[in-house]
């Protein structure tokens, strides 16, 4: 794809991976934020970029399209020490002062005003970036603005602080606004308590492993890397609060030693989760790492990271001819989206400038490449306190998420299939495939058939995971739910077990209650482009390929192998998939020996020696 504003040269001594340098990362700032000024008021207040509106409306898209520039303003200028060539503190600065003469009034310029998050919340999340920013360039930017200008602006920040956020990391964005109030010396009793707060309800989401929960429920995505640690040690950066720092710091680290494998050698980010339209901002966990030093990552690998993660989208047309980072993945892509989704929204990606705040003295930037952790020998790492498996195999770079822990249910919602959300109820996810869309065969799913009617896998409850050398495996179980007829069958529950091996992802599925005439369907990896094998190894009856003609946000038109069978009472189904980019030279059915299923557990003995044993009641899985 071609860039519409011209890079520098490679580095190819210094990069030997990306050839990008710091220099990439300022001339690919400097070309978004020129690209999306076109598109600017008058005042420059709002930047109206092109598209359909989220369901906030085109004021709130506005104002999000100076808030979420104004970021990658913000590190691009605080990482060059005050140097800013382009001029464009003195863009937001006038914008700033536009926006919060008249807020809330129907004009070219006013922003609008920030209310409780379910009435016209989104202005709260932009008034993150707008603090975040004014943070970034206390110096050159707020303390150079009239008195009357820094009052009128508190005032309309202030609106984060004395509304309701949604009950998930929103409840950072008042502490990153009350965290700039306190720094400029405007902090009372309410920006103390709106921090308070904030990491107080932090301390009830931090789940282990490196991994917050964003929000009460089960939600486990990038939100951790781009909002969840990003906020908190960004603050302690900023303000020098050490202690802060070495409260969250280590859980960053933590989150790295697994997180860092979620990238596949092509620098794409796992396919998983809300708000993919972010794109880069994947990387600003391994970003604010090397910042502050809470990484267990070399310098060279957090910039092979980044860098890699950078020109993936850059090379595959994220963005648009125009300069614009466009609504999707790779391209435009509706189905990536979310209803809170308008035209400046993937700039978010801003975050992943971040690494700008490194100096270009600093070792992020000076030292060589060195391969990123999916560039290494196979692995496969589990991680029990969000449920999750990652597996990574060298000879393809391909990295895979088996998902037996995120759901994005909220506890107060009762299950039900209409809220089916691809991008977190199927079993696996990579950094090569998307999930199909919602009105398209399910990829990587078993669902239970009764009259007709496939189910859905919604709220999910972990039952354990583990690693050996070399393998690793996680388990889960959900209550089937239905679209139509009874939303749920009485007593009728699945149990899954995931077990990784090299390329090889043993699935095995309990069905418990089954009613008579019930029937199973199992699918596997979604992609033409790619060799997609599943094989039935006990339980199975038919397999055929379904046809997903809306396709997935890395192919317009895929297909999908499934397999078929029937159950009654308690069944157990057994079957090996793979996902590979070469075609295997054996076929998935040489791979395992001999499959023995008892009452309460099943044993695998592999082609190549070993045995994985499952036991049910509780679930175990031993390997050897």
């Amino acid at each position: 794809m071609t860039i519409p504003f011209e890079l520098p040269e490679e580095d190819r001594e210094l990069s030997p991976i990306t050839g990008y340098t710091r220099a990439h990362w300022e001339t690919v700032a400097d070309g978004l934020l020129g690209a999306a000024w076109r598109w600017a008021t008058p005042g420059g207040a709002l930047l109206d970029l092109p598209g359909r509106p989220s369901g906030s409306g085109v004021r709130s898209d506005g104002l999000e399209g100076f808030a979420r520039t104004f970021l990658a303003a913000g590190f691009r200028v605080a990482g060059a020490g005050g140097k800013d060539p382009h001029g464009w503190l003195e863009r937001y600065a006038q914008g700033l002062t536009a926006g919060t003469r008249t807020p809330g009034r129907d004009d070219t310029e006013s922003w609008p005003l920030i209310l409780d998050h379910h009435v016209q919340g989104q202005p709260m999340v932009e008034s993150a970036s707008v603090a975040l920013g004014l943070s970034l360039t206390r110096p050159w930017l707020w303390d150079q603005l009239d008195s009357d200008v820094q009052d009128r602006a508190e005032t309309w920040l202030r609106g984060a602080i004395d509304h309701t956020p949604a009950p998930n990391n929103w409840y950072l964005f008042p502490f990153t606004v009350a965290s700039f109030l306190e720094s400029v010396g405007r902090g009372d009793e309410a920006t103390t308590r709106a921090m308070e707060r904030a990491l107080g309800l932090m301390e009830t989401w931090y789940r282990g492993d490196g991994w917050y929960a964003d929000g009460d429920g089960r939600a486990f995505d990038h939100y951790n890397g781009w909002a969840l640690h990003l906020y908190p040690l960004l603050h302690a950066h900023l303000s020098g609060d050490t202690a802060l720092s070495a409260r969250f710091g280590p859980r960053l680290r933590e989150h790295l030693e697994g997180y860092s494998l979620l990238f596949g050698a092509d620098g794409a980010p796992i396919h998983f989760g809300r708000s993919l339209t972010y794109r880069f901002a994947a990387s600003a966990a391994v970003g604010i790492g090397a910042v502050t030093g809470h990484t267990p990552l070399t310098p060279g690998t957090s910039r092979r990271l980044i860098s890699g993660n950078l020109r993936y989208f850059l090379d595959r047309g994220g963005v648009t001819d125009d300069g614009l980072l466009s609504l999707g993945w790779h391209g435009p892509h509706d189905a990536t989206l979310q209803t809170y989704s308008g035209p400046a929204s993937p700039y978010w990606a801003s975050k992943g400038f971040v690494s700008l705040l490194a100096p270009e003295d600093d070792p992020l930037w000076t030292a060589t490449e060195e391969p990123a952790p999916s560039e290494g020998p196979d692995r496969v790492l589990a991680l029990p306190a969000p449920g999750l498996l990652v597996q990574s195999t060298q000879a393809d770079g391909i990295v895979r998420l088996h998902n037996h822990g995120s759901d994005h249910v909220r506890p107060q919602e009762a299950e039900s299939a209409a809220q089916e959300d691809p991008l977190y109820s199927r079993q696996a996810y990579s950094t090569h495939t998307g999930p199909t869309s919602r009105t398209n065969v399910a990829d990587n799913h078993l669902s239970v058939v009764i009259a007709g009617v496939a189910s859905v896998r919604r709220r999910l409850r972990p039952l354990g995971a583990g690693q050996g050398d070399g393998w690793g495996w996680a388990a889960s179980s959900h209550l089937p739910v239905f679209a139509s007829g009874a939303p749920m069958v009485p007593g009728v529950r699945v149990e899954s077990v995931t077990v990784a091996r090299g390329r090889y992802e043993l699935r095995v599925h309990r069905v418990v209650g089954a009613p008579h005439g019930a029937g199973v369907r199992l699918t596997g990896w979604a992609s033409d482009a790619l060799s997609s094998q599943l094989h039935g190894l006990y339980g199975w009856g038919e397999r055929d390929e379904v046809r997903a003609p809306q396709g997935t946000a890395y192919e317009p038109w895929v297909r999908v192998p499934r397999l078929s069978g029937t159950a009654e009472g308690t069944a157990v189904f057994v079957a090996l998939a793979s996902l590979s980019a070469d075609e295997p030279s054996a076929p998935l059915a040489d791979a395992v020996s001999e499959v023995i299923v008892h009452e309460r557990e099943l044993r695998v003995r592999w082609a190549d020696g070993p045995q994985t044993v499952v036991a049910f009641e509780p679930v175990r899985v031993t390997h050897g």
